[in-house]
């Protein structure tokens, strides 16, 4: 491990690390919708644990975009949308970690949140009294709430100062001693003194009271606080006892709009509840019918969404099943007289529902990926059965509905979502040079194997065959005024085919295209005419299909060009150039003087017209002298060489594209949109033969070459095409595999396409694919081998492609399992991955058809004793239930109980995602563990131990045993046969082959066993580990143990003298880990179950062999030191992530590049930490750190160094994401940091993109 030894230079026992994201989170903690952007559509934010995000369906597509995404660098814990009375603009209010409240405002021309106002009220961190947890907002938008867990309550008054500023005052308390709080709201009063109304419980009783009757008879309360806004003082106005546990309330809209008031929901009921003479309405919840769920269980609504105009408003409620019903009231003469309650539509468990106006519903799952959903119906017409408060029930008795698939909502957009990674492994399953990495992700029945590889998603369109030989292809506008494209141009060898674009595509003849001859590129020319460049001549095509030929001198043909809206540049045969222009009628006249270059023309480029000028100012050259020259295109100096660099190879294609603007603006050249020469920078993108790109900074006004960034792309020479993305101009270069480069949200993006490789492309646009490429791709089909020669038979194939998920990373494949997977190993041979697959308050297959069976039995029974129809009836409402099969993954499976486990373990192929076999294990016999393992008594065979403990209940921690089943493993891993069964008398919580035998972690107790013929053999054991080994791992002779809540312990096995298992240094922190990665045989990375990475490693001086150690040094064995055992291990690092790391792994992640410590978390964000080259390097980043620190970039107010210090100091490592940050501020400051660390912005900006790309991407 060079590199992490390297990294300390001077000093052996340090290392320094740089942290870097690549993808970031998934799972969505809250969504929240509005008008954030003060125009008419509406936006989604969205809070991702640490990132808040800004989110916009497309109301014609129903595409989700995202808008901005930004590190808050603190854990959000509540935001709420809030708009001023009489505004048409939404403010975000977010509550957090900081012991602060912020109001953010999105500003549209910027693309950023900034900081309105921030107030501060308390220590920081996520603590019970600290408000933060809970925010309400009053409807009419004058003050807000902010709760904590446990006794504090504030309010703020918001109001407007004379320049229409948005203004805080101080914070008015609203505080009580020993009460909990579970939710609150604004409750919608009009224009009243603002009311909130929260869920609390005292517990000043249950405290004082040691037998714990006071705490199993204590109620919660619904109290009302009220704001005087006269008196500018809240008062505690009402509070009432409720009957049932509620979990959430929902504001139901007042003033003129409805009645007010508020519904509590509550175990198995919801009730609505308001001040005066309106008494209390209660309706219960139905409940599915033949519902296999515990019988005792009860059923909660956990989010809700809410929809008003001004003639209607209802409620989408969602319960803990994902059953989503519709709440109506029914109001006479205000006054609510009755709930009625619709089953609407079953989606996965969600943590947050948006209802927009658009007709949408916004789905952000608890676990796996959010969906938008189109609402195709409101369900008031269908037949499905209203539930209402005015039926007749008896007291404990309930409604029944039957589920079913998706009849009010279509699936219109898919937001993937690996939250939450249980497990991670990288290695190249597919032999693809690149690793890729497997990931188990989900919960329940909806979780899945998802294999991920670096690369964007594309989404094929159309594809056709195409005949004969085609080397390019163009699209273009008949005119500027055109939104979309309408002819696709084909050339081949000697031939021009033309298609013509609309519903169907179609060859066109009266184009005006020469089709006789191959082109060399078209274009549109001026506001309605076309230009098409061929080895003879140009042709200048009008719009009333009047045409202008311009033909070759001589015996001259014209061999590379370049055009775009005005200008035509050619080269002609020896390296002339032949210079266009297009007057202000249309004409296209040549330059009078031509220029002779040194060398042969290989390629040119010309870059887009700006805004609001005549034309592009230059013309870009590759010549074959392995140079690229930049030529003047202004009238005072046509043609005139401005600057020249030298390449290290042949240029085979130039790109001029502008990059990195926040917003679009109107432009003059193919009538895309195109951002200003103020904002964005301009970069000539160079080709090589030998594969590599070359990004240059080309100055607008001197044309001067500067700051050059190399990447390696592929074996072929690499072809750049500029084609549009999201309204910016983007480069697609195609060499033995496709890259898109692209800025996107103030960051420059260089990523793979995940498609075969391209032979051509171009842009293109329609009314189905708006932004899309069109391409062409050379396919093998057939290879023969005759008796002297080999016949490779091709064929070309026309596509059109989407690119629609700019920013991501990853391309995904899923594959669904049946219960959430815990671990997985893999086959060193074939790849065949073995998974265990848990799931508590769950039933197993065998059971649940049992239960099944048993209802069905039930239901006919019920009907003995009476006619012969009602027994038909039953029977047929028996084998209805028996045939019903709702998939799990959307439907969820039934709750069994506590302490009833379901597990299996499956053996999977993850490239084809076909499983091989399935061994389901008894009820309540749960998985935990697994590992392979080559016992020395057989050598030549490889077994498979599978960890099980029987009855485990949680809290507190029991089980009545366990044991380890072993598995031969047949046909190279596709086929397990069981061994034999080894009952053990603890928790087996952790499994590792060591030295031809196998380490047990049995509760906290480690064990070596040997393989026997009826059962795996005791050999020794070790009683010291504190609490529950989790974690076993062996490097050498040394052995690693995880305890559940005590961090580290190594161990040396005697094997000689008495077979012992020794602790011989363990940490000085009790840490809560939960996975850990070996480094090298002294150096570990652990993560902990409070977010935090931590790098240890053992003194140089350890002593761990005192196997016949005359010294006396055994007695340090024994004795032990603070407790534990007698030597100590050394915190090298330690980070806060933000996030709970599931999986540590140190691996590579790109062709050749350098080792780093790849990290998953809960989340779905993947990340890698990396080691510094040298102390220089460091000590530059650190400094970049420290300013960028400065800068206070935290959107919610956090102290990024406390931040990254939540449970310890923060060390030894640099986090990237603040200083990648420098990329995207504002160019006035990046030149401020820039000189106070001697250095300029794109040098900063270079030494980020090298350490990125030199490890990952």
């Amino acid at each position: 491990l060079k590199l992490f030894i390297q990294a300390g230079l001077s000093k052996p026992s340090e290392m320094y690390l740089y942290n870097i994201t690549l993808q970031r989170a998934t799972g969505i903690t809250h969504a929240v919708h509005g008008n954030f952007s003060g125009t008419k559509q509406q936006e989604i934010a969205v809070a991702r644990g640490k990132i808040i995000e800004l989110l916009r369906p497309d109301p014609n597509t129903g595409k989700v975009y995202t808008l901005l995404t930004c590190e808050a660098f603190g854990i959000v814990r509540s935001f709420m949308p809030f708009r001023l009375t009489g505004s048409n603009k939404d403010y975000l209010i977010v509550g957090s970690d900081s012991g602060r409240v912020v109001v953010l405002e999105y500003i549209p021309s910027k693309n950023v949140f900034e900081k309105v106002q921030q107030e501060t009220f308390g220590k920081s961190g996520c603590r019970r009294i600290v408000p933060g947890q809970y925010l309400a907002v009053n409807p009419k938008g004058r003050a807000f709430m902010i709760g904590a867990v446990e006794k504090q309550k504030l309010v703020y008054i918001m109001n407007r100062d004379s320049q229409a500023r948005l203004t805080i005052s101080s914070p008015l308390e609203a505080h009580k001693s020993n009460t909990l709080v579970y939710h609150m709201v604004g409750v919608d009063v009009g224009f009243d003194n603002p009311l909130f109304a929260c869920i609390e419980m005292d517990y000043e009783d249950a405290d004082q009271d040691s037998t714990g009757e006071a705490a199993r008879g204590a109620n919660q309360l619904l109290t009302y606080y009220e704001l005087d806004l006269g008196l500018n003082h809240v008062v505690r106005k009402y509070s009432e006892p409720l009957e049932e546990h509620a979990n959430f309330l929902i504001a139901v809209p007042g003033g003129n709009e409805g009645p007010s008031g508020i519904l509590i929901c509550s175990e198995n009921y919801i009730t609505y509840k308001n001040f005066g003479d309106q008494p209390d309405i209660r309706c219960p919840i139905p409940q599915r019918r033949n519902d296999l769920d515990d019988p005792d269980r009860g059923i909660l609504f956990v989010c809700s969404a809410s929809h008003k105009t001004k003639n209607l408003f209802f409620f989408l409620a969602q319960t803990e099943q994902g059953d989503i019903f519709k709440i109506n009231l029914e109001v006479d003469d205000d006054m609510v007289t009755e709930i009625k309650l619709k089953y609407f539509d079953t989606v996965p468990v969600a943590s947050a529902m948006c209802v927009l106006k658009t007709g949408f519903l916004f789905v952000a799952s608890e676990f796996g990926n959010h969906c938008l959903y189109q609402i195709a119906h409101l369900g008031d017409d269908d037949d499905e059965p209203e539930f209402s408060s005015a039926m007749p029930l008896e007291e404990g008795d309930t409604f029944y509905f039957a589920p079913r698939p998706l009849k009010n909502l279509i699936e219109v957009d898919v937001l993937e979502s690996l939250s939450p990674v249980m497990s991670c492994h990288i290695a190249d399953f597919a032999n693809e040079d690149t690793p890729q990495l497997a990931a188990l992700c989900g919960r329940g029945p909806g979780s899945t194997f998802r294999l991920l590889r670096h690369g964007l998603e594309v989404s094929e369109m159309a594809k056709s065959d195409l005949p004969g030989n085609p080397n390019a292809v163009w699209t273009v506008k008949r005119n500027s005024e055109e939104e979309y494209d309408a002819y696709i141009i084909v050339s081949f060898v000697n031939a021009t085919l033309v298609l013509s674009i609309g519903e169907t595509v179609e060859e066109v003849t009266d184009s005006g295209f020469l089709g006789t001859t191959p082109t060399l590129t078209c274009s549109q020319l001026g506001d309605d005419a076309l230009v098409q460049v061929y080895p003879d001549g140009i042709r200048h095509i009008r719009s009333d299909k009047r045409v202008n030929v311009w033909r070759a001198p001589g015996k001259k043909t014209i061999t590379k060009c370049a055009v775009n809206r005005r200008q035509v540049v050619i080269a002609l045969t020896g390296g002339e150039l032949v210079y266009f222009e297009m007057d202000m009628t249309g004409q296209l006249n040549e330059y009078t003087e031509r220029k002779e270059m040194p060398a042969d023309v290989i390629c040119m480029a010309l870059g887009r017209i700006p805004a609001n000028e005549q034309r592009s100012r230059f013309l870009a050259v590759g010549l074959a002298d392995n140079t690229v020259r930049i030529l003047s295109l202004d009238p005072s100096d046509c043609l005139t060489p401005l600057t020249m660099q030298g390449i290290p190879s042949t240029p085979e294609s130039l790109c001029i594209v502008e990059m990195g603007t926040n917003e679009p603006s109107p432009s003059t050249d193919d009538g895309e949109s195109e951002a200003t020469s103020s904002g964005g920078i301009l970069y000539m993108n160079i080709g090589l033969i030998n594969g590599v790109l070359l990004r240059v900074i080309l100055d607008p006004v001197t044309g001067e070459l500067s700051d050059t960034r190399t990447r390696y792309l592929g074996t072929r020479p690499v072809k750049l095409f500029r084609i549009m993305m999201q309204g910016g101009e983007a480069v697609l270069s195609v060499s033995s595999r496709s890259w898109l480069s692209y800025a996107y949200q103030n960051r420059f993006h260089l990523i793979p396409l995940s498609y075969e490789a391209l032979e051509y492309a171009s842009g293109f646009s329609s009314e189905q694919c708006p932004e899309g490429t069109c391409s062409i791709l050379l396919i093998n089909l057939l290879m023969v081998p005759l008796v002297t020669f080999v016949v490779v038979q091709f064929a070309f194939i026309f596509r059109i492609m989407a690119l629609e998920k700019l920013g991501a990373v990853f391309n995904q494949i899923s594959y669904p399992l049946q219960y959430t997977p815990r671990k997985f190993v893999f086959h060193p041979d074939s790849n065949i991955t073995y998974i265990i697959e848990t799931d508590h308050n769950s039933y197993t297959d065998d059971v649940k058809n049992t239960h099944k069976r048993q209802m069905a039995e039930k239901m006919i029974a019920s009907a003995l004793g009476g006619t012969s129809e009602d027994m038909a009836l039953a029977k047929e409402s028996a084998a209805a239930f028996l045939s019903e099969n709702l998939p799990e993954a959307i439907f969820g499976a039934p709750k069994a109980g506590p302490g009833m486990w379901a597990s299996l373990l499956r053996c999977f192929k993850p490239l084809d995602g076909s499983t091989c076999q399935i061994i389901r294990f008894p009820q309540n016999e749960a998985a935990h563990a697994l590992t392979f393992v080559k016992f020395n008594n057989h050598p030549a065979e490889q077994f498979l131990v599978v960890a099980l403990v029987k009855d485990l209940i949680l809290n507190p921690r029991s089980c009545s045993g366990g044991c380890l089943k072993t598995y031969r493993i047949w046909n190279n891993g596709e086929r397990l046969e069981f061994l034999h069964e080894t009952p053990v008398d603890d928790f087996p919580a952790a499994l590792c082959a060591f030295q031809g035998r196998l380490l047990v972690g049995v509760g906290n107790r480690l064990r070596i066993y040997d393989l026997g013929k009826k059962k795996l053999l005791k050999k020794c054991e070790n009683k010291h580990i504190p609490t529950l080994i989790n974690g076993i791992y062996s490097v050498g002779s040394r052995i690693i143990v995880t305890d559940v809540q005590e961090s580290v312990h190594w161990v040396r096995y005697r094997p000689r003298s008495d077979s012992q298992l020794v602790i011989f240094a363990d940490d000085t922190n009790p840490r809560w880990i939960i996975h850990l990665a070996v480094l090298d045989a002294s150096t570990v990375a652990v993560s902990d179950k409070f977010g935090n990475v931590t790098i240890l490693r053992l003194p140089p001086n350890v002593i761990d062999d005192i196997e016949d150690d005359p010294s006396g040094n055994r007695a340090l064995w024994d004795r032990g030191f603070l407790g534990g055992a007698s030597q100590k291990c050394d915190v090298l690092c330690h980070f806060y992530v933000g996030e709970v790391v599931t999986c540590l792994q140190k691996a590579t992640l790109i062709p050749g590049g350098s080792e780093g410590i790849v990290y998953s978390t809960i989340s779905g964000s993947i990340g890698m930490l990396v080691p510094f080259a040298s102390r220089d390097a460091y000590d530059f980043f650190q400094h970049l750190e420290l300013h960028m620190r400065a800068e206070g970039l935290s959107l919610v107010g956090r102290e990024h160094v406390h931040y990254r210090s939540q449970h310890y100091p923060v060390r030894n490592v640099i986090d990237g994401d603040l200083c990648e940050i420098f990329n995207s501020l504002e160019g006035s400051k990046q030149r401020s940091i820039a000189e106070e660390m001697d250095k300029t912005p794109s040098d900063i900006a270079k030494r980020l993109e090298d350490i990125r790309t030199r490890f990952a991407f």
